[in-house]
């Protein structure tokens, strides 16, 4: 796989020079794309050229772009289909929308097909035979089976967050469709970190990848600031009341299940702010709702599990929580990617308790840097364990304390 570091191409000011065609740097400048991010600095160029692309990226860089600009181009000046797989519904109907701000002046369809989601009127939108079709794994296998999509047609692929999409059981799927594709295909792959799943599959389904990568694997955003909370979980409420006390923007608000999500969004609303809730026991139109209703500042808080983590696209976001710290380290470096966004400053605030040291230090290993620890004077001291640890007081690197025991079981 080649290489490119992300020194290349700096002096590029603006859109200008990528072999963007004209027409969409009109769009680009009608919707204030005026200076490309990194990524698209790098892989815009190289996508439009035909090549297999590996992008890696922190979370909220603009990597949507980064191939919905190629794609729509290219296929503007050749027949074939171009597909996009996401891992969630929120993530594909966001991609969506990306595409639809460019594929008119082109006189291309694009077709959004999801799970939760009617297939009568999916069914309908493909006979119109769309140009680019945007889906989840799952229903686009049901389409294929159903001769609805015909496979052989697809001229360029992209697998979106792809490491999510493994982490949520998809390789499966994606190897099944990959395997009705042509090969004769252009294929680009975007990620947040690089696990060797997705190295495997770059190297088994893709023609010499170049590889553009603009931070290490697991790099956190440069203009987020973290903080962690050691609590034992009889004080986690407590301590969310006073946090929330402290924010006047919004707050993305992450819980390891759905039902301790549903639970926290009453918590919440009983604390008298609005909340909205995430998570698969909501339909799709609850879903919707809740997005939109953060989206315009009819909710303070949306209450999310990791099916969020990397389908909100939300600019503005002030805190992010994390009242359940997660198992898998890379799920925090996805869930911090949900605030400072687009060049805006944000925070993000971890609750531990004291059994979880295992999960901390691999999140602190993954992101090469120690989270300092705080505490908040108002819920009681002998909730929280911060000896030895670092505090925004003293910035000492030091180590966890004694009371951190070994890791609690995983829940299944």
């Amino acid at each position: 796989m080649n290489h490119l570091s992300q020194a290349n191409n700096q002096s590029s000011p603006s859109f200008y020079g990528l072999g963007i065609a004209p027409r969409i740097l009109d769009i680009l400048e009608r919707i204030k794309f005026k200076v490309p991010t990194p990524i698209q600095l790098q892989a815009i160029p190289l996508a439009i050229e035909g090549k297999d692309v590996v992008g890696i990226a922190q979370t909220g860089t603009g990597k949507t772009h980064s191939f919905a600009i190629p794609m729509v181009q290219c296929l503007a000046g050749k027949k074939g289909i171009g597909l996009v797989l996401a891992p969630t519904r929120e993530l594909a109907i966001q991609i969506d929308e990306a595409f639809q701000a460019i594929v008119p002046l082109f006189k291309i369809e694009a077709a959004c097909i999801i799970g939760g989601a009617p297939m009568e009127p999916q069914v309908k939108a493909l006979r119109r035979n769309p140009r680019i079709i945007i889906a989840t794994p799952g229903r686009l296998i049901d389409h294929m089976s159903n001769w609805n999509v015909l496979p052989q047609e697809v001229e360029m692929l992209v697998l979106d967050e792809a490491d999510r999409m493994l982490d949520m059981g998809f390789l499966p799927q994606i190897e099944l469709i990959l395997q009705h594709l042509p090969k004769e295909r252009q294929t680009m792959l975007f990620s947040a970190t690089m696990p060797k799943e997705i190295v495997r599959i770059a190297a088994k389904y893709m023609r010499l990848p170049v590889s553009v990568e603009i931070a290490p694997s697991g790099t956190t955003a440069d203009n987020v600031t973290q903080e962690l909370y050691i609590v034992k979980k009889s004080a986690k409420m407590q301590l969310l009341r006073q946090v929330l006390s402290h924010y006047h923007g919004p707050v993305l608000l992450f819980s390891r299940t759905k039902h301790n999500a549903a639970r926290l969004a009453r918590a919440i609303r009983g604390m008298r702010y609005r909340a909205a809730e995430i998570h698969s026991n909501r339909t799709l139109n609850q879903r919707r709702e809740a997005l939109e209703g953060f989206k315009s500042g009819k909710y303070k808080v949306l209450v999310a599990t990791d099916i969020a983590s990397r389908g909100i696209d939300v600019t503005g976001i002030e805190l992010v929580i994390k009242y359940d710290i997660p198992e898998d380290a890379s799920n925090y470096v996805h869930r911090i990617g949900r605030t400072g966004r687009a060049g805006h400053k944000g925070h993000a605030i971890s609750f531990a308790m004291p059994e979880q040291k295992r999960d901390v230090e691999d999140i602190e290993k993954l992101i090469k840097s120690t989270l300092p620890v705080s505490k908040d004077p108002k819920v009681p001291a002998e909730e929280f364990i911060t000896e030895n640890r670092v505090t925004h007081q003293d910035k000492k690197k030091t180590r966890y304390p004694s009371s951190f025991r070994r890791r609690s079981p995983r829940r299944r």
